[in-house]
């Protein structure tokens, strides 16, 4: 039973990043018929309204007396509100496949910070692979400049990029925060912080341009349906869990090499079914990223859950 368990956190990690390399694809999709604030205003609806039924059915229980709400604000700030304002909109401005690509620079951002926020000096080997990745990034950046992509891929890899850091911060709060909080209530106030937020810009703004009967337009598309259920259901709830749990059960830095997985699966998605360009500089830019992904984590310390303190502040209240 023992072994069992040390497996599952294994498990939950690649289900967890395969529904994560998908959601570009459903992004994508849902992008060609409504805004980013609209596509995210309905996804953390859903999450949150299928979320709420099983509460209320006491399916699952959620408790947030008497612990640090402070960091767990902070976290849902972070994730998924700045997160997926630099992830949409990022997408929106490059390709499916590219966002997963960029999505793969987690773990290295993760063992930058690890740097200035838990003191731990990575090794001449671990330099060399955080140089490798982002050369590989660098290359992909110049390549499609030079194709005349410039302007808007540009600025959707910068997005892109705020997405990176925001998961990696992500990463780190939600490992520590796990000691205090389970999945099920990380998930729940996620979603709830996300529908709240993204449904007022999303109103908001409907009011000021004065076409608030729009606000429903984008259900009228079948994909969008289908794509809301996708981010909703599977990419929130069901991802989200997951992810929390797995970083209840292993180290961040340990869970953030299985973003290699959502890397694959979306680029997969996005060249066979979306038909998305990928030349031979992509392929190469792919393997100088993820080989930095793999060798930074591959010749990293193994970290303690107790070596775990980030020294930017305490996580009490």
């Amino acid at each position: 039973m023992k072994n069992k368990s040390h497996i599952i956190p294994y498990f939950t990690a690649i289900i967890t990043n395969f529904i994560f390399g998908l959601s570009f694809l459903f992004s994508k999709q849902a992008l060609s018929v409504a805004t980013p604030i609209e596509l995210l205003s309905f996804r953390f609806l859903a999450a949150l309204l299928i979320m709420t039924i099983l509460i209320f059915l006491k399916v699952i229980k959620v408790n947030y007396k008497n612990k640090p709400m402070k960091w767990l604000i902070i976290l849902a700030v972070i994730e998924p509100i700045v997160y997926f304002i630099f992830e949409t909109y990022g997408i929106k401005k490059t390709s499916s496949s590219l966002g997963g690509l960029m999505i793969a620079l987690i773990p290295i951002v993760v063992t930058v910070l690890a740097v200035y926020l838990l003191k731990e000096k990575p090794s001449p080997k671990q330099i060399v692979s955080i140089i490798l990745s982002v050369s590989g990034v660098i290359l992909i950046i110049l390549m499609e400049n030079s194709n005349d992509s410039g302007g808007s891929t540009l600025l959707g890899i910068i997005l892109l990029g705020g997405a990176v850091f925001s998961a990696a911060l992500f990463n780190i709060i939600a490992r520590k925060i796990s000691q205090q909080f389970t999945a099920i209530e990380v998930t729940y106030f996620m979603m709830l912080i996300g529908a709240i937020f993204f449904n007022i810009v999303s109103i908001t703004n409907h009011v000021i341009n004065a076409n608030l009967s729009e606000y429903f337009i984008p259900l009228r598309s079948i994909n969008f349906i289908v794509s809301i259920l996708y981010l909703g259901i599977l990419s929130s709830v069901v991802a989200y869990f997951l992810a929390n749990y797995t970083l209840s059960k292993m180290e961040a830095s340990r869970s953030a090499v299985f973003a290699n997985i959502s890397t694959i699966v979306s680029i997969a998605a996005g060249v066979l079914v979306l038909h998305e360009n990928f030349q031979l500089y992509h392929v190469i830019g792919s393997v100088m990223i993820l080989v930095g992904v793999w060798g930074t984590n591959y010749y990293q310390k193994k970290l303690n859950s107790e070596e775990f303190t980030p020294t930017v502040g305490s996580f009490e209240q």
